[in-house]
């Protein structure tokens, strides 16, 4: 039913499409509109679903066969539908634009399902825990009738539309169409990396982005180290030239993950695999048979969990983890470096701002002599902060902080992503502090790259 809508869409709009798509805003919504009737098309074509509903999922589907002609939306109605996919296409957040397109197209009845998931109520699991009963508490659940008022005072919040981030044109737009804070919250960076929301389709043991995937041809460094402090004092360490290790070098990253089980624990607690290895390749130094300079190998395994709770100004606790990680080098001595650590992370959002803050603990670290880097603290700190704020035309910057404030050390690395095409991102890079590599840990360095993004990553 609603290809046929949508080619009435097009029937009418057809005269405004022919001048207007010159522009790139009209280009974007013929391409938006098309992409739909395709999709629409397809689906009452096919006499099946490819993705079969599994338990608990919300269904919504009206075959061809159940619509009789009155039925048939009037062209008041496509016109008005019309103008609302327009309209939509001026909000610049993606997870909001992509929450309006989403609503739009429910009140066409399209097609669709979803598997809800339901974060724990921090507040009221605390509140549980202190009065002798503790609980964990869903966000949408009832303790008992006492709490039955609060339960529904909070949905009522969740659900209205928050305009932190959002200018007064994009919030009148949401709010006409009827966009809650909810929907907009399931295409957001955070949500979509950890399912927060719902489960992805790809569901277990597949293969999806973590970290960044990319290649920075063009990797500057100001001060390369030409001295790496050996790994055991008793032993002499390594000095390079300057024509050993040269400042012009190819830096690439390969990050996967994969889940490994969901819904864990009776709540929507996911248990998650990661890999993330970093190298830097001596390419341009052709006197050297163009060595690898460095390898990074991070292997680690996590647990996230769903939450909802405010945090000031306008922010969203969205989610809690815990996770242990491997860092090393895969070198031998002088040039060994490796430590273990255990850390807590969360996970907010104040509108178009992410934040994953998270602290470690090191694992089997010793000062003796057999320990790779005994100081590394000193110089990596004890945890690290991560950010993704989303700016207009699918651009972002992105970075991580770390800061040791009792070596005043630490390091920034800042993103700037744009896009190039449809799956790859421009990326610069820049780089300054003490840990660029783990072999590096401990030399302060200022760098910078260019390059491209290899997936659609926008996450964590």
């Amino acid at each position: 039913m609603f290809a046929q809508v949508i080619t009435r869409y097009q029937a009418q709009l057809q005269p405004t499409f022919n001048t207007a798509l010159k522009t790139p805003l009209s280009l974007a919504i013929g391409v938006a509109l098309s992409c739909t009737a395709l999709q629409a098309q397809a689906a009452s074509e096919a006499s099946v679903y490819n993705e079969i509903p599994v338990a608990g999922a919300n269904v919504e589907y009206l075959g061809d066969d159940a619509i009789e002609p009155s039925q048939m939306p009037s062209d008041a109605f496509i016109a008005q539908q019309a103008q609302l996919f327009l309209e939509c296409t001026e909000v610049q957040t993606s997870a909001a634009r992509l929450a309006c397109f989403d609503k739009v197209a429910e009140q066409g009845k399209t097609p669709s399902y979803t598997m809800s998931k339901q974060p724990v109520d921090l507040a009221k699991t605390l509140k549980t825990t202190i009065s002798g009963n503790p609980q964990v508490v869903l966000a949408q659940e009832d303790i008992d009738e006492a709490s039955a008022a609060l339960d529904a005072e909070q949905e009522q919040t969740n659900t209205s539309l928050s305009t932190v981030g959002l200018t007064k044109r994009e919030a009148k737009v949401l709010e006409e169409v009827g966009v809650t804070q909810e929907q907009i919250e399931r295409y957001s960076p955070l949500s979509l990396a950890y399912d927060l929301d719902q489960n992805s389709e790809r569901g277990t043991w597949t293969v999806r982005p973590y970290r960044p995937t990319y290649v920075l041809p063009l990797f500057y460094t100001f001060d390369p180290n030409l001295s790496p402090t050996p790994s055991n004092p008793d032993e002499p360490g390594e000095t390079f030239t300057s024509n050993d290790v040269r400042n012009t070098e190819l830096k690439f990253q390969l990050s996967l993950k994969t889940k490994v089980g969901e819904d864990l624990f009776d709540t929507s607690a996911d248990l998650w695999f990661g890999y993330t290895q970093e190298s830097h390749w001596q390419v341009y130094n052709e006197d050297n048979s163009r060595p690898f300079r460095a390898t990074d190998y991070q292997p680690e395994i996590f647990l996230t969990q769903p939450v909802a709770a405010d945090l000031p100004f306008g922010g969203r606790l969205r989610m809690l983890g815990a996770g242990a990680i491997h860092h090393s080098n895969g070198q031998d001595d002088p040039l060994s470096r490796s430590w273990n650590r255990a850390y807590l992370m969360a996970g907010a959002e104040w509108g178009k701002l992410s934040v994953v803050p998270r602290l470690w603990a090191r694992v089997n670290g010793n000062s003796s002599s057999d320990d790779d880097n005994p100081d590394i603290e000193d110089y990596m700190g004890y945890g690290d902060i991560k950010f993704l704020y989303d700016l207009p035309a699918d651009q972002s910057i992105s970075g991580t902080l770390r800061y040791n404030p009792s070596t005043n050390k630490g390091a920034a690395q800042i993103d700037y992503i744009y896009p190039l095409s449809e799956n790859v991102n421009g990326m610069v890079q820049l780089f300054q502090g003490y840990g660029e590599s783990i072999v590096d840990y401990n030399h302060e360095n200022t760098s910078i790259g260019f390059g491209i993004v290899l997936n659609d990553w926008k996450g964590f």
